[in-house]
This record gives structure tokens, sequence and C-alpha cells, in this order.
């Protein structure tokens, strides 16, 4: 005898019928634009419905990044850009996390140089160009103290939040426990606060490289992937722009992929998720 029809699916049969997952879809249609974009890029240049001067064929930008990456040319320009990102971003999250802790630790600290905090960062970033080039030059010096400002923000107030943000209930706790201030701070305050520390340094690194190209751009001496853009622009070579900013594109996309695995690994070992 037959017994009672199933009235559910055990998880290989799930797994078969199942559609793609909402995250796996969006990952494909995140694909449509850029290709159609390419597509619609290579249909104008081969009908030369463009000038050619203006809107190079894509087999002309694949020749230029094949001559670059065989001399060596893009590897030298990448390795100075990324070093002076590296650089920049470790003087300015080591500073900011310095000093939004400060902020957010002392109120008397706070009272004293928040306001002017708070009056520095309404400042755009590009005007400190030229007080930086008359103090510095318009060497590496001068670009990295650029890209430390880019990086110092970000993490100066998202530290500073973390830390004002800790709840009250987890403070209270520590009082019960009799915990001392360095215990308070160390073992309840900092680990509450680091995904807002995150935050910040994951917005530092993105705003610092996006300011090695204007950097590199606007502080024109030495070499950088910036550099490359101005070469291109110089001798109208438009296959070299659009290189360069394929690779910064690129370079920009890896930087943010990177930093959510870091985010998602320190998520699982801290046990948020």
């Amino acid at each position: 005898m037959n017994g009672p029809p199933r009235t559910s699916f055990d998880g290989a049969e799930l797994a078969a019928v199942a559609p793609l997952a909402p995250s796996e879809r969006s990952r494909w249609r995140g694909l449509v634009l850029p290709v159609a974009a390419i597509a619609l890029w290579w249909l104008l240049s081969s009908l030369n419905l463009v000038n050619s001067a203006l809107l190079v064929s894509p087999q002309k930008v694949l020749t230029t990044a094949a001559e670059q990456i065989t001399s060596g040319r893009l590897w030298r320009a990448l390795s100075a850009s990324l070093a002076r990102e590296a650089t920049g971003f470790l003087i300015g999250t080591s500073a900011g996390l310095l000093l939004g802790a400060l902020l957010g630790l002392s109120p008397r600290f706070n009272r004293i140089v928040g306001p002017s905090f708070n009056t520095f960062k309404q400042i755009s970033l590009f005007a400190w160009i030229p007080l930086i080039s008359v103090w510095f030059g318009l060497g590496d010096v001068a670009k990295v103290v650029f890209l430390s400002l880019a990086a110092l923000v970000p993490v100066v107030v998202n530290t500073c939040d973390g830390i004002r943000t800790t709840p009250p209930g987890l403070l209270e706790v520590a009082k019960v426990y009799g915990y001392t201030r360095w215990q308070t701070v160390s073992q309840v305050v900092l680990p509450a606060a680091l995904p807002a520390i995150f935050t910040g340094f994951y917005l530092a690194l993105i705003y610092s490289w996006l300011a090695t190209i204007g950097a590199e751009y606007l502080l024109v001496a030495g070499r950088g992937i910036g550099n490359t853009l101005i070469e291109g622009s110089e001798h109208f070579q438009m296959d070299l722009v659009i290189f360069g900013m394929f690779v910064i594109g690129l370079v920009g996309w890896l930087m943010n992929a990177s930093a959510r695995a870091v985010e998602r690994m320190l998520a699982r070992r801290t046990g948020r998720v």
C-alpha cells in the first residue's frame, strides 16, 4: 500500500528545481550594462558612425593594452600609484584611528577639538592642493600628504561615531562586573565599534585610490597611472586614455571586492553572521 503523498522535497530535489537565488541573479544583471556599452562601442566604431579620432575602436584599445603590458610600462605606472596609495592609506588611517578614538572616548577632547575638525572636514579635498603644492612641491611627498587627508576624514568620523554609539546596556554590564576603564574600552567599546571602524577603513581605501588619480593628474611630476592619462590626452591618444580608465576602474573594483571579502571574514570570526 502506498504511503501518504509527499508534501515536501528533500534538499537535492529543491536544489534541482529551485531558480537562481536573488543574489546570483543580481550578480549577472550587473553585467548587462557593461556588455551593452561595449557592444554599442564596437558597433559605432565598426560602422564609422563616430569620428575615429575621438572614439577609437576596441581593437585599437586592446592593441595598446598589449603594448603597455608587454613593455612593462603598465606595471611601472601602476606600481608607483599603488605605492602612493598604500603609504597615504596607512598614514591617514593610523592618524584617523587615533584622532577618532580620542574624540569618541574623551568628552573634554571632543569639546576642544571637535568643532575645529567639523570645520576641517567641510573643506573640499581638492581645495588643499594649492597649499600642499606650495609647502611640499609636486613630488611624491605632496601626493602622499594629499592621499593621507583623503583617508583621514572617513576613519575619524566612523571611529568616533562607532565608539559613541556603544549600546548603554553593554557599558552597564561592564560596570556591574567591575571592569576598569581600560578593560571597558578594550573588551566592550572597541569590539562594539569594530563594524563602524571597518566602514571607515573601507571608505578610506576607496577615497584614497580616487585621490591618487586626482593627485597624479593635478600634481603632474612623477610616474603613475594618472600620468598615463595625461600622456594620452596630451598626445591625443584616445586609446591610451581609454585603456588607463579601464585599469583605474578595474583596480578600484578589486579593492572594493577585497575589502568586502575581509569584512565578511571578520564578521564570521567575531560571530556577527
